[in-house]
């Protein structure tokens, strides 16, 4: 009996790669390039931090050693404002964790990465070192899908987060009743350049 190739819908997938690895190449890239708001840990513990780059990148860690070059001019201040915002950062942390996928092991890594990326000043992809807000948008859905999906309006994602936030526990004071009626509603919804 001559065997016959299986249908292409039978077939199994073929296994998807994971994106993040990437993704924590360019953010890693990004900082130590002075191209990101992340001060030299990326918002990660020491420990985690160099395992991270270890097991992930293990040629920057044999060029750079433990203190890359550029990455150090900033760190201090990057550092200082971390701590100061320390318990703002972990409530971010954990609305991002609180909604992870569960399948990545980097998806804890990207949730310390991304909530002290919120605590910069400019729009998150940008302060991430990524190069646009679908790539984010690509990384926050990958690995959280469940708080990904809720942004149904296109929000920014930073406004978005703090507006989650808000709607929690009501810790963080939104300006309006509704975004609709609210006078800053372009800085939450308008183009970003």
């Amino acid at each position: 009996m001559i065997s016959q190739p299986l249908p292409r819908s039978a077939q199994p997938a073929p296994a998807r790669r994971s994106p993040n690895p990437g993704w924590l190449a360019q953010i890693l890239l990004a900082q130590r390039n002075g191209h990101s708001c992340l001060p030299l840990h990326l918002g990660l513990d020491a420990l985690t931090h160099a395992a991270l780059i270890q097991a992930s990148f293990p040629d920057l860690a044999r060029q750079y050693g433990s203190a890359p070059p550029r990455a150090e001019e900033c760190d201090a201040l990057r550092a200082e404002l971390l701590e100061l915002r320390r318990d703002e950062w972990q409530e971010l942390r954990d609305l991002l964790l609180g909604a992870r996928r569960g399948r990545e092991a980097e998806e804890e890594a990207l949730a310390s990465i991304v909530a002290a990326a919120c605590l910069g000043g400019g729009h998150l992809w940008h302060d991430l070192g990524l190069n646009s807000r679908e790539q984010l948008r690509e990384l926050l859905e990958y690995n959280f899908p469940q708080l990904a999906s809720r942004n149904v309006n296109n929000m920014r994602w930073k406004k978005f987060f703090y507006k989650q936030l808000c709607e929690q526990d009501g810790g963080y004071v939104c300006r309006s009743p509704t975004c609709e009626d609210c006078p800053t509603y372009h800085d939450c919804f308008g183009e970003e350049l």
